[in-house]
């Protein structure tokens, strides 16, 4: 994976905002930054067997603000 990210045009940065591990599960939550203002969250599922990954599925959605009906809901974390 990391030689196909270093092969991508400009190198995308990925910062890991959390990690939670429970067995057999990885959930690994973070930000993409393909350079050129295009950013998206993701979130990437990692299923394990036998110490190996057997599944993952990943998951990409671009930034946005809370609609207002949601915002007494919303609480903003920074990282």
């Amino acid at each position: 994976m990391r030689r196909f990210h270093q092969a991508y045009p400009g190198s995308p940065s990925i910062q890991v905002r959390r990690v939670l591990v429970r067995d057999g599960l990885w959930v690994v939550e973070g930000t993409n930054d393909y350079g050129g203002g295009q950013v998206s969250d993701m979130v990437m599922i990692l299923e394990l067997k036998d110490g190996r990954i057997w599944r993952d599925r990943r998951y990409y959605g671009e930034p946005f603000e809370a609609p207002e009906w949601r915002a007494g809901w919303v609480e903003r974390v920074e990282f």
